[in-house]
């Protein structure tokens, strides 16, 4: 079965524009997961969504958001009214710079993803981005580096 997208957009560096798709670097069956037993039989706990007042149980189709406006005071909010306040999206991650590894907090490490070109469209954009930031990490390019490796020779003198 072939892995899913997490999430499909666009990475931009300068005018460079390509789609990509992002993948989490590990895989979810690698995580061990338990679930809440009774201690006394052994069987499973399940949560059932109930009315706080009236303890009657609500199917998901009767739950919507609530903001709480003051304590058990709630206003319902509808998706449709989320939909109409929500924040539109360009689907975009913007290069804008490149910080030394030292500079990232180990947080935004604890979940690795991947990205890759999404489609063949976007395979020589994503590899000019590529180029571009090995580029950098570098001070130049992968020509460069391998002309001056070639060019030096085994008594420490150029050609």
């Amino acid at each position: 079965m072939a892995r899913r997208a997490y999430w499909k957009g666009f990475l931009r560096l300068s005018l460079v524009s390509c789609p990509i798709a992002l993948f989490p670097a590990t895989s979810e069956r690698e995580k061990i997961r338990f679930h809440q037993i009774n201690r006394k039989t052994g069987d499973r706990i399940r949560y059932v969504k109930v009315d706080a007042e009236t303890g009657k149980r609500v199917d998901n189709e009767g739950i919507i958001k609530g903001y709480e406006k003051k304590k058990g005071e709630y206003i319902p909010v509808e998706p449709e009214e989320l939909e109409a306040v929500a924040i539109e999206s360009r689907h975009t991650i913007e290069i804008d710079e490149f910080v030394p590894r030292e500079e990232i907090d180990e947080l935004y490490l604890a979940n690795p993803y991947y990205i890759v070109p999404d489609g063949d469209a976007g395979t020589q954009a994503f590899a000019v981005i590529r180029d571009g930031i090995e580029k950098k990490r570098h001070g130049r390019n992968r020509a460069d580096r391998i002309h001056n490796a070639r060019a030096y020779d085994c008594t420490g003198g150029t050609r």
